[in-house]
């Protein structure tokens, strides 16, 4: 016990020295203070979970299908546009991990500008996130309550929170890897949803569904293993962002392998 308090007491000490705060990232919408998100998760919570449900309880479904079509189409554009931002970053320099202004080293003009194209990219990121609040908001407002799980509001919950507080107290080159995994993945699970909202026509088309959890599994896996090596490297990162980052994973891990095996193992049981 003595061991595994002096671990977290060495690990939070560490993070705490490794705090990078860029005063430009406090000037951006949201980023002030905490406030906003609070009020933005809150908000979300409380309307999916409580008053949402039941405005809805005697009322029948909105048909949102114009909306759910421009709104997916828009998220797949939008994911696209989030990769290209991501890729203009030197992922070469990210994936060697040699660190944006270290404190033993000279800060040049080109390190700085690095850190500024990344903590952008950070931004709309975070930005993302909030508006995939969206999705939730649209289940309840058409009645799909048993869409409205536990892993949904839960992760969408954590995405839009971490990633402010990500940007605001802890950036690091790990989130630009996790970034671009989840954007690509993004860009597939939201071009499913587009084409299922074109109507019934096109379910032939979806016959893929299962697989978008599969990836989703492996995403968690590739960023796992991505972690694990910066950690055995000692990459020159905030390691206490990257133990963040892990537990994060596995949680998630875990609970998209229940979803999967509940979904789908049972059917063909």
């Amino acid at each position: 016990m003595a061991g595994l308090l002096q671990f977290i007491i060495d690990n939070y000490n560490e993070v705490l020295k490794d705090i990078r705060r860029n005063a430009v990232v406090d000037t951006w919408f949201l980023m002030p203070s905490p406030g906003p998100i609070i009020c933005i998760v809150g908000t979300y919570l409380i309307f999916v979970l409580k008053i949402g449900p039941k405005l809805m309880e005697k009322r029948p479904p909105f048909q949102l299908n114009t909306v759910i079509i421009l709104y997916n189409a828009f998220q797949v554009l939008f994911s696209v546009w989030l990769i290209h931002l991501i890729l203009k970053i030197d992922i070469k320099h990210v994936f060697f991990a040699h660190g944006f202004g270290d404190q033993n080293h000279s800060t040049s003009p080109k390190d700085i500008n690095k850190e500024i194209v990344m903590l952008r990219a950070a931004w709309w990121y975070f930005f993302a996130k909030v508006i995939e609040l969206l999705d939730t908001v649209f289940f309840v407002l058409r009645k799909k309550q048993n869409q409205i799980t536990f892993l949904h509001v839960y992760h969408h919950t954590i995405m839009a929170f971490f990633t402010w507080c990500y940007l605001k107290f802890l950036p690091g080159e790990q989130g630009v890897i996790i970034g671009l995994f989840n954007s690509m993945v993004h860009v597939i699970m939201y071009s499913y949803y587009l084409i299922a909202a074109l109507g019934p026509k096109y379910k032939k088309y979806l016959w893929w569904k299962r697989y978008m959890t599969s990836i989703q599994l492996m995403q968690f896996g590739i960023i796992l293993i991505y972690l694990t090596l910066t950690l055995i490297m000692d990459c020159r990162t905030p390691k206490g962002l990257t133990y963040f980052f892990t537990i994060i994973g596995v949680t998630f891990m875990y609970l998209f392998s229940s979803f999967y095996r509940q979904t789908y193992k049972k059917k063909t049981a």
